[in-house]
């Protein structure tokens, strides 16, 4: 039986990391395509490539710099992923959601993740900052699949609330105190790497969807798993709706994503502690 997770190798990228770094992350921070920007104002930077780290996979996508950031936001000590790994590159679960399962060795409690999204939601609009509220699957695998590290978690973790809702309140709160309008909903993530269909489209307004992307779940749910605190946030890039939907390139969607930053690193500038 396959064993998703290698608790050996997440100790030796740990233990390899824990040298290169001084103090305890306790917020982890997974940025999106495009949304990078955050990690000017992280002060007193430790920069690791990807490509150092014992274990770790590259990342291969257009916006995404593969680096893991120690440093300090606003005096909290964060552990920023620069680049994360997706289902479409050809990785199998246990790669994507591996460095996550290396943060919580590290000492990481929260964990926030971004992404660039399209929208479903017709109320939704380009450049809109989305608080994830749920998810739902369409990936035709799951992290947790094989034998399961007690150690890290139960065998079948409860997502009946994969996000903390006390934290979703007071982000959204921080919202309105920035003049930030954050919109709330259900993100659905797929495989990629192909963008939606029309009837796709139709199909995910259907069945729950706000807004659509190709990361995320596997991420919310293993840390689930581990017992961090979860909060999502979606950068909505383009609109992906039946009636209005047109072609779109990667390149616009990373655009988009890194014109709605800066609304983005205000708004978890204030929401750290």
């Amino acid at each position: 039986m396959k064993n998703n997770l290698n608790l050996q190798h997440c100790r030796e990228s740990a233990q390899f990391i824990t040298k290169r770094i001084e103090g305890t992350p306790k917020i982890g921070i997974i940025l999106g395509s495009g949304l990078g920007g955050l990690v000017d104002d992280i002060e007193g930077k430790s920069i690791i490539p990807y490509s150092e780290i014992p274990h770790f996979p590259v990342s291969t996508v257009e916006g995404h710099m593969g680096e893991l950031i120690y440093g300090f936001l606003k005096g909290s000590p964060v552990m920023a992923m620069a680049g994360r790994f997706h289902f479409y590159e050809g990785y199998d679960m246990a790669a994507v959601v591996f460095p996550i399962q290396v943060m919580k060795l590290l000492g990481v409690e929260k964990l926030i993740i971004t992404n660039a999204a399209g929208g479903l939601n017709p109320n939704f609009e380009v450049g809109d900052l989305m608080l994830i509220e749920d998810i739902i699957s369409r990936f035709p695998d799951n992290p947790l699949r094989g034998s399961n590290e007690e150690e890290f978690g139960p065998r079948f973790p409860d997502m009946s609330e994969p996000f903390d809702q006390k934290w979703i309140e007071q982000t959204f709160s921080k919202g309105e105190e920035l003049g930030i309008i954050l919109k709330r909903g259900t993100y659905l993530g797929v495989t990629g790497p192909v963008l939606e269909t029309r009837a796709e489209i139709g199909f995910f307004r259907l069945i729950g969807g706000d807004a659509v992307g190709m990361s995320t779940v596997p991420e919310v749910i293993a840390a689930n798993h581990i017992g961090l605190k979860v909060l999502g946030i979606s950068v909505i890039t383009n609109e992906s709706i039946p009636k209005v939907a047109k072609e779109f390139t990667h390149e616009e969607v990373v655009d988009v994503a890194q014109r709605s930053g800066k609304k983005l690193v205000a708004l978890v500038k204030e929401i750290l502690n």
